[in-house]
């Protein structure tokens, strides 16, 4: 028994490793490697002590001395996010530019996004509010930073998405998949998402790339606002495949809305499970009729 045990092993090992050999995806290009997933997560959850201060971590932040732990912090994560924007522009390499010029690049690209931090944090702080404004189960802000998987997700998408528009790849969709396996929320770091952005318990939802989203929206769960058809593949990439959503829209669970070329107008409702392909006018109430209820006694 265990020679045949040896011998189904050294099978797998020689037919992998043939694999590894033969499959480009697996040859290491001219020594290259991909960046680590786990030290963008660990930059996330870092980043998160910065945003919220006093949230996340054992330090005791007093509000006149938040100086010296962010500062340390920011520092930190700069050196950790350069490297892993460096590795992952030198693995893709599309413009064969030289190691000192991605390095430049890595460099101006981290220097950027903290130059953005603040900007985020006040973001965030409005989706915050949005959350409270809008939630009457909410009992304080403080319950929303601390426990709301939908305030996780925008956390992580606001970050990703600033990384998105410098172009870096990998690391933005890393970002999201990872906020997106913690709380079912996918949002794709394309996305464009105005102010007072509220996502209400949230498992289920699904933002595509190209969606447009305006301010004081409100998503609940199960909502989709996908793609009419993918069938076309990479022929569709940089078009607009997903639907815009104006201001002051709510929308809620399992509401289906397809299309680049769709429009939620401004002040819209848009009902539960429906199921939406066309545009929809400003101010307008789209629901299913309600289906005659027949109730049954024994």
């Amino acid at each position: 028994m265990e020679n045949d045990i040896r011998k189904v092993i050294n099978k797998a090992v020689h037919s992998v490793t043939e694999n590894c050999k033969n499959e480009e995806l697996f040859i290491t290009r001219e020594g290259r490697k991909l960046p680590s997933r786990y030290v963008i997560i660990q930059i996330i959850k870092e980043l998160r002590r910065v945003m919220f201060p006093g949230y996340f971590g054992s330090e005791n932040i007093k509000a006149s001395e938040p100086e010296y732990f962010i500062g340390h912090t920011i520092t930190k994560l700069y050196e950790a996010l350069k490297l892993q924007v460096e590795t992952a522009i030198l693995y893709k390499n599309a413009d064969n530019a030289t190691e000192e010029e991605i390095a430049l690049r890595a460099e101006e690209i981290s220097c950027r996004l903290f130059e953005k931090v603040p900007y985020i944090q006040q973001m965030l702080l409005k989706d915050i509010q949005a959350g409270f404004d809008g939630d009457p189960a909410a009992k304080s802000k403080e319950e929303i930073i601390f426990s709301y998987p939908g305030l996780f997700a925008i956390y992580v998408y606001r970050v990703a998405h600033e990384l998105y528009k410098m172009d870096v790849p990998f690391v933005p969709r890393i970002m999201t998949e990872y906020a997106h396996g913690k709380t079912g929320i996918d949002i794709n770091a394309g996305a464009q998402i105005g102010e007072y952005f509220f996502i209400d318990h949230g498992t289920g939802i699904v933002i595509g790339e190209t969606t447009n989203i305006g301010n004081n929206v409100k998503l609940y769960q199960g909502v989709t606002l996908g793609a009419l058809s993918t069938r076309s593949g990479q022929l569709l990439a940089n078009v607009k495949r997903h639907p815009t959503i104006e201001d002051n829209v709510t929308i809620y669970s399992g509401a289906t809305i397809l299309g680049g070329k769709t429009v939620i107008g401004a002040d819209s409702v848009i009902g539960g499970n429906v199921f939406i392909t066309e545009s929809v006018p400003a101010g307008a109430k789209v629901t299913l009729k309600n289906p005659e209820l027949d109730f049954r006694y024994e």
